[in-house]
């Protein structure tokens, strides 16, 4: 589209007079590359094995491989389109329907709360990083004030009735070493001051790349992006080695078919797709919002969701592979009972592997948490990128160091109670109520909004004349039908089977007022966007703020001029899909 409309002498590279213009990547592969680790990164790494595990492992995984068929990617395509399309953030886009605004506003709460918890996930990577350059590992050996402790770094225990009930070194490091882990009940404690100073380490090496900008974080995707699948690749191969290795990965891709009836396995599934490839949290939104308009997304929103696919199956693999070797070490059948499940599965199964190794463990164990803590730094890039330009879309004059430097040192602030001996326990009860039911909520209604208020042929006429692409038929029936009604049923079937996570009721109380107010955005900004109208008349003013406001569409004025000429041309032609017939007329229209 681009080089038509150029080749008519239409130019694409002058913005509206007196309005910023908007940053845009280096160059397109930067983008691809940022959008490859935020999407490909802790969702896969740390998120996913802990969630499979929790959720029978293969029937976890038939219901994850259709949801990202179903929903992912679909989703993924259409805020990739929608954000390159009119360069706006996830609460600037629903200039398209004002109404909506809510939405965009809510997800960004939802990112908000990730925020505050994938930072600490970052910090304790880094804290195992700094403690592989020991000479011996320290998680490898059992410490003489653990009881009933096996090392790590033992790749045979014989003695079978001893091995009953014991826990490998690698998991009592990171519960008591580590953490110094400690039940609600007893409250939160007090922040662990060195995993306090790797909060703060990460959270300046986050803020370092961000207050330079986009074309900042496009050269840092390079490495951030391509560094960590050599690490993958080296740890799959060697823990398919491990004996045992096999009993724990046929239990991650055999499904209990009976389990495929849980709402709840579906419900994480759908949520672990948000996470894995980072949709409805608006991350996706902003990276595409700083394309250049005729960027290729089709073919970028393919390779990243196909990739994010294949890593997902590598790590479980990787994961459960080394499960089945720890159920073989300690001679436990069932692989669901060899470690604590949870959050801190990453830092209990993969030491472990690592322990084993015969030659050089400490490298591999600095290359892997190396490789943890630049894909949580490619994750949180994301994250905070995501909220910095809802901020800007909404205070354009407001310059970005200063807006990256606040949200960073807010961020740091309440990334500390995560530090805490009871900070893990809070993690799930956040991670729970402030980001799953408010993603799966707000996915709904962005899907409403996209599909239904603003619509599926609109969308498609967008794409057309932005990428020159016909959309077929799947995407328009998982756009305006099969998307929406998936998540609907699922969404229904979550609340209905809701159970409390296993903290203190006081907790869980504070979930759903986390979750109350982030839904009751929708309707608050609702009525602001109603009364906001100019119209007279209550009815006229809903109906008006229902439409698009006058400046929505592509960001530069004569590109978003074309567009408003190629709508009309539409609407009176009868040859409505004939794009060169539309070409020429807005050429002859504009120029003539």
């Amino acid at each position: 589209m681009r080089d038509i409309l150029q080749a008519n002498g239409i130019a694409l590279s002058v913005s509206i007079p007196n309005v910023p213009i908007r940053e845009k990547w280096g160059k397109g592969v930067e983008f691809m590359l940022s959008c490859i680790a935020y999407s490909v990164g802790f969702g896969n790494i740390w998120k996913f094995p802990y969630t499979a595990l929790e959720n029978g492992g293969g029937a976890f995984l038939i219901p994850y491989l259709v949801i990202l068929f179903l929903i992912g990617r679909p989703i993924y395509y259409l805020e990739m389109v929608m954000g390159q399309f009119c360069s706006r953030g996830c609460v600037k886009i629903y200039d398209m329907a004002p109404i909506m605004r809510g939405v965009g506003v809510g997800q960004s709460l939802a990112m908000f709360m990730v925020m505050t918890y994938y930072t600490p996930v970052l910090a304790i990577a880094l804290y195992y990083l700094i403690s592989s350059f020991n000479s011996e590992l320290p998680r490898s050996r059992c410490d003489p004030s653990w009881n009933r402790c096996i090392d790590s770094v033992s790749r045979e225990f014989k003695d079978a009735n001893a091995s009953q009930n014991m826990n490998v070194s690698a998991e009592l490091f990171f519960t008591k070493t580590v953490m110094h882990r400690a039940p609600l009940a007893q409250g939160l404690g007090i922040p662990d001051m060195d995993l306090t100073l790797c909060l703060l380490a990460s959270w300046l090496v986050v803020a370092v790349i961000l207050i330079k900008g986009i074309r900042s974080t496009g050269k840092c995707a390079y490495f951030l992006a391509i560094f960590p699948y050599v690490i993958i690749l080296i740890l799959f191969v060697h823990s398919c080695t491990l004996e045992g290795a096999g009993k724990g990965i046929r239990f991650f891709l055999t499904p209990d078919w009976k389990q495929l009836f849980e709402p709840r396995v579906w419900m994480e599934a759908v949520t672990q797709c948000f996470f894995s490839l980072s949709i409805c949290f608006g991350g996706i939104i902003a990276y595409s919002s700083f394309n250049n308009f005729s960027n290729n997304v089709y073919r970028d929103a393919l390779i990243i969701s196909w990739l994010d696919t294949f890593t997902s199956i590598i790590i479980g693999c990787i994961v459960f592979g080394v499960l089945g070797n720890l159920a073989h070490v300690t001679n436990k059948e069932n692989i669901q009972d060899v470690v604590k499940q949870g959050p801190g599965l990453t830092f209990m199964a993969y030491p472990d592997a690592i322990a084993k190794f015969e030659y050089f463990p400490q490298l591999f164990s600095v290359l892997f948490f190396l490789m943890l803590f630049i894909v949580g730094i490619g994750s949180n890039l994301g994250v905070v990128t995501s909220i910095i330009t809802a901020i800007r879309d909404r205070c354009p004059t407001l310059e970005n160091w200063k807006v990256a430097s606040v949200v960073s040192v807010v961020g740091f602030s309440l990334s500390t109670i995560y530090m805490a001996p009871g900070g893990l326990d809070l993690l799930d009860v956040f991670d729970n109520y402030g980001a799953k039911y408010v993603t799966l909520t707000f996915a709904l209604f962005e899907l409403i909004t996209f599909g239904w208020i603003y619509g599926v042929d609109r969308i498609c006429r967008d794409i057309q004349f932005m990428l020159n692409i016909d959309t077929n038929k799947f995407w328009r029936i998982c756009w305006g039908i099969l998307t929406p009604l998936v998540v609907t049923v699922i969404l229904i079937g979550c609340l209905v089977d809701h159970k409390p996570v296993d903290v203190p009721e006081e907790y869980n109380i504070i979930g759903w007022c986390v979750y109350v107010l982030a839904v009751i955005q929708l309707p608050l900004w609702a009525i602001y966007a109603i009364f906001s109208q100019k119209k007279t008349g209550f009815v006229n003013k809903v109906r008006s703020a229902f439409k698009p406001t006058k400046s929505w569409g592509p960001e530069n004025y004569h590109t978003r001029e074309a567009y408003n000429i190629y709508l009309e041309k539409i609407r009176s032609s009868s040859d409505a899909d004939d794009c060169s017939n539309a070409l020429k007329f807005i050429y002859r229209r504009i120029f003539k």
